[in-house]
């Protein structure tokens, strides 16, 4: 693209953002949307709105032999969202690129092997972050969003906040596991959050205004499963009824 078009692409990119937070979308929706956009110009290196079906086709079609399903599903849906609502303009995506739908059942490890990952962990953030996940049934990003003010001790549940869905909800606080992210808590003294960006020293951590690295995190847990002989895929989807039992007898 010349000057003068990579100048009108960056006007609708922005649009492209606006539009996305406008409609309440979350942050990690809103980058994977982007970044479907991105890697479309990025391919084609003209505007998008230059772009016919005939080239959708045949973009989607090496897409597919290059990147997973799920991947071309949400590239599917960002680049819909930017045609409908930054563009103005309706395309036939069953015609152009339909990917299966497949439904699959979550890996989820077994009380025995979230020991070994606890076990195995060196760094106390780590330790503390699988204990929590796994004992209050949290997604990934729900527990490293926890805050100081979310856990009510004294009636023994954590607040989740704008989890799935954008809605909150009360989980069962396990006496192990609150006594786990005290002892964290400890350690770093944020006052505000429970897993802050641990870069740094104590008081540059004390002063984060993020937490834990998503994909920090994640890498870290991917390390552990290997490490532990652990043959099983992202372990985010936890038991949430086979810890909390446990939790209690051994607090």
């Amino acid at each position: 693209m010349n000057d003068d078009e990579q100048k009108r692409f960056d006007k609708l990119y922005q649009r492209h953002v606006l539009a996305l937070k406008l409609r309440g979308y979350a942050a990690s929706t809103i980058d994977v949307y982007a970044r479907a956009v991105r890697r479309l110009v990025a391919y084609f290196d003209c505007l998008p709105n230059q772009i016919d079906r005939e080239q959708l086709e045949i973009y989607f079609a090496e897409l597919i032999e290059s990147h997973s399903w799920a991947t071309v599903r949400v590239d599917r849906n960002g680049l819909q969202f930017f045609w409908q609502h930054v563009l103005k303009m309706d395309w036939d995506w069953v015609k152009i690129i339909k990917p299966p739908q497949v439904r699959t059942l979550p890996d989820v490890l077994t009380i025995g092997e979230v020991e070994q990952l606890i076990a195995a962990a060196r760094k106390l953030r780590y330790r503390v972050f699988v204990l929590a996940t796994y004992s209050m049934g949290l997604r990934l990003s729900e527990t490293l969003s926890l805050q100081v003010g979310d856990v009510d001790a004294e009636r023994g549940r954590v607040h989740i906040r704008r989890g799935k869905g954008h809605k909150d909800r009360l989980v069962p606080l396990p006496d192990l596991t609150y006594q786990a992210l005290r002892a964290l808590w400890v350690k770093h003294r944020h006052p505000r959050l429970l897993f802050p960006n641990a870069v740094g020293s104590p008081a540059r951590i004390r002063a984060a205004t993020t937490h834990m690295s998503r994909s920090g995190t994640q890498k870290a847990v991917k390390v552990l499963l290997c490490e532990c002989g652990i043959k099983k895929r992202s372990p985010f989807i936890p038991c949430a009824t086979a810890w909390p039992p446990i939790c209690s007898s051994a607090a």
